[in-house]
């Protein structure tokens, strides 16, 4: 059961929704605090444990017919768990938002409500946002550009054009990840009678949408000045990553996993190089 419980938490991308958090309260804070620890420990493991627990537990029937799940890309929850797993991502949780909240000024509430409003609504009934095309994509960006601008607020920062045109970015990023994600279940999505940005818009299409908003979100980064303006090249590994599926068929459309696959390394080479962008920033302030 707890190696169930652990790969439902998808270790893999734990780093993805703590990172920004911990980038951004640091940067708006310029210090180490309860708030910061506490923070990061929740957008590290149990916002990460409720976000994919909960996909888990009611993906499980079109999980059953994807060759890809049962391991690091998600797991395939025995369903005499799924109650076990949902109480405990509500029993996990709980604790870090309440701190979270007494911590935090108000508006950092709202922003934190909004953020586990996606973690929740983006797979649960009766909204399933991932059922809703496009909406699908916008809703998973939200799981991480949120701790970035949640780490913001909480510091007591307020986002101005330079770090709107950054969360911008992000967010761009975020839909072309999630986009080019989808692409690998378009026929077991459709087998299951899900809707997705890939199963409207079709295979190659959404490899070309994740492609474009990839650039975009480079061009947008190259609006905000140095050292921040060079993450721009960042977008190179993901481009090629994806570009070799821009036409893939919709019935060859899992061929995409491989693009995928490289994806899942390629977030820790970029975020490496993110770290010392930021460390160049803070450097180069003082």
């Amino acid at each position: 059961m707890i190696a169930e419980l652990l790969t439902a938490s998808r270790p893999l991308s734990w780093i993805n929704t703590a990172f920004p958090f911990a980038a951004a309260y640091l940067l708006a804070a310029g210090r180490v605090d309860a708030a910061l620890v506490v923070g990061t420990i929740f957008f590290l493991i149990p916002y990460n444990f409720a976000m994919y627990g909960v996909n888990d537990v009611f993906d499980y029937a079109s999980d059953l017919a994807n060759p890809r799940k049962g391991g690091v890309e998600g797991a395939l929850l025995d369903p005499r768990h799924h109650r076990t797993v949902l109480l405990s991502a509500l029993g996990v949780c709980l604790p870090f938002v309440v701190a979270l909240v007494i911590l935090g000024p108000p508006v950092s509430w709202i922003v934190l409500a909004v953020s586990l409003f996606a973690v929740v609504a983006y797979s649960a009934p009766p909204l399933r946002f991932k059922e809703v095309p496009v909406l699908d994509s916008v809703t998973s960006s939200v799981h991480f550009v949120s701790p970035a601008l949640y780490g913001m607020v909480l510091a007591g920062g307020v986002p101005d054009l330079r770090s709107g045109a950054i969360l911008l970015a992000f967010f761009l990023w975020g839909m072309a990840s999630h986009a080019f994600g989808a692409v690998q279940d378009v026929v077991p999505d459709r087998d299951a009678g899900i809707a997705s940005i890939a199963t409207v818009l079709g295979a190659a299409r959404t490899v070309r949408l994740a492609l474009v908003l990839w650039a975009a979100a480079a061009v947008l980064m190259l609006t905000t000045g140095r050292p921040a303006a060079w993450a721009a090249v960042l977008a190179i590994p993901y481009l090629c990553a994806a570009a070799p599926f821009a036409r893939v068929s919709d019935a060859d459309s899992g061929e995409a996993n491989r693009g995928w696959r490289h994806f899942l390394w390629i977030n820790y080479f970029c975020g490496f190089l993110v770290t010392m962008l930021l460390i160049w920033s803070v450097i180069g302030t003082d």
